[in-house]
């Protein structure tokens, strides 16, 4: 018996350890996360509920052969705070940066003790790229290059215009009258450091910079590379290239007509991308990620229906965006996932998928999912996600927990109870119906709310004047339920 025992377990620590060489040993995949400014919900071709009049025909061929996600939320429905989530893995609310940074010019950044995805993945041996909007620090240690980013290609601040003949003759004429804190929208782009003088239409521009790192990284077949693609389009200002604007002549609405031709502008670049990506070898080991960064702005031609609102809200509108994943070494074509993901997620699921170490003193409000994508199963099955805009001595505040949402505004002044599984829009309350639910979502958003640290910055001077002035955050009071 003995004799036997020992062959079995000889064996099985061949068998074990030939699994280990052989996970060892399979290449980690390059990651590129695409990630859009203020695109609404519908506003993608491989949306369940796609606009008619928007044509993304690149993104939608990614996303068929790969997976579509129903229920994506990001951790916030502001750019800032949104992008600092998704870089942290860390809700807003608990590292100071509720608000988007200062305008026109800041001081400030991100908490530089938060260690970023991008360092977690360089200190795993990964090529790291950042292109386009960053909106998480200006000065110099809140740089990509020390969070983290080999190499970085974009602008600082929290928005740009589209055409470099627009606003750089703007920023010359400035920077002459010795303004030193200069509109984020016209200053120059840089490579790294360096100011550069860009001369194609900025949506063009970061999509050829992309294509630039990726035939780069293919150099060094030992070394995957990471790449942040944050696209500034849709976002205001409203601007699109004539030959784009044409494709859309048929949209009536001038504002809907301009966002329309600055998506496709984006789903342009993809098509290169992609193409880049085949040509150097790399397409089959790529895992491709694309999601908006919040909420259409409803205001500005964004579309988020039948979600309600946009840009900014605590609705589904605000928050829920479109996301799909593609990778063709892994995920079989054709797959939806209806259950709830968070941008939080990416940070731990994007070291599993690179074989990284998370670093021991690193907090993380977000999971692994990638079992979970496979299998088609929840994540998060009885688990919470959470959502809180700062108002005027007020909040807009919802809390996610299976099917069903709680959400309080200051619309509306009460906390409201809906099942988002059937009602997508949140038009019948049903918070009467079932009260003991509502209180238990309410009491448990209350207690996340507890370990939030006070904003470190707000966007306008004013917001802080009134912050103090209202004695916020006045917890107490959002989380009473009438």
């Amino acid at each position: 018996m003995k004799t036997k025992l020992s062959k079995y377990l000889f064996s099985a620590s061949i068998l074990l350890t030939s699994f280990v060489v052989a996970a060892e040993q399979a290449p980690r995949p390059n990651i590129l996360l695409v990630l859009t400014d203020d695109q609404g919900y519908a506003d993608v071709g491989f949306s369940q509920y796609a606009s008619k009049d928007i044509q993304t025909p690149n993104l939608d061929a990614l996303a068929n052969s790969g997976v579509t996600f129903d229920s994506a939320y990001v951790a916030h429905p502001f750019c800032g705070p949104s992008r600092a989530a998704l870089m942290t893995g860390r809700y807003p609310h608990k590292i100071g940066s509720q608000f988007n940074l200062p305008v026109n010019g800041s001081d400030t950044g991100i908490d530089t003790n938060e260690e970023f995805i991008s360092k977690s993945l360089q200190k795993a041996g990964y090529f790291t790229g950042a292109i386009g909007k960053w909106h998480l620090g200006e000065q110099p240690q809140y740089h990509p290059n020390v969070r983290g980013f080999d190499e970085f290609y974009g602008f600082l601040g929290g928005g740009h215009k589209f055409f470099p003949a627009d606003y750089q003759p703007r920023y010359e004429h400035v920077k002459s009258q010795g303004v030193k804190f200069i509109n984020d929208y016209i200053t120059p782009l840089v490579h790294n450091d360096v100011e550069v003088r860009e001369t194609e239409y900025l949506t063009d521009a970061f999509s050829r910079e992309a294509v630039n790192f990726i035939t780069k990284a293919a150099d060094d077949k030992s070394q995957p590379f990471f790449l942040y693609l944050a696209y500034n389009a849709p976002h205001v200002p409203l601007e699109a290239k004539e030959e784009d604007l044409a494709r859309f002549k048929h949209i009536k609405d001038k504002k809907r007509r301009t966002y329309a031709a600055m998506v496709y502008a984006v789903d342009r670049g993809i098509r290169e991308i992609v193409k880049t990506l085949k040509d150097t070898g790399q397409y089959d080991n790529t895992f491709i990620v694309f999601l908006s960064d919040n909420g259409g702005k409803v205001e500005f031609g964004g579309v988020n229906k039948p979600l309600r609102e946009g840009k900014g809200s605590a609705r589904e509108g605000g928050h829920r965006v479109p996301m799909m994943m593609h990778w063709p070494a892994k995920l079989k074509p054709g797959k939806r996932y209806p259950h709830p993901v968070s941008s939080l997620d990416f940070y731990p699921t994007f070291m599993a998928l690179a074989g990284a170490k998370i670093p021991e003193d690193k907090t993380l409000d977000g999971k692994d999912i990638w079992s979970h994508i496979e299998q088609g199963s929840s994540a998060r099955k009885g688990e919470s996600l959470y959502v809180l805009r700062h108002r005027k001595a007020a909040h807009d505040v919802s809390v996610r927990r299976d099917q069903w949402k709680a959400v309080r505004t200051k619309v509306t002044g009460k906390w409201q109870l809906f099942n988002i599984e059937l009602d997508i829009a949140e038009k019948n309350d049903l918070a009467k119906q079932h009260p003991e639910i509502l209180q238990d979502l309410v009491n448990d958003i209350a207690h996340w709310s507890w370990s939030n640290v006070p904003p470190k910055w707000f966007h306008q001077h004013w917001e802080g004047d009134q912050w103090r002035k209202d004695n916020m955050p006045k917890f107490g009071e959002t989380f009473t339920v009438d």
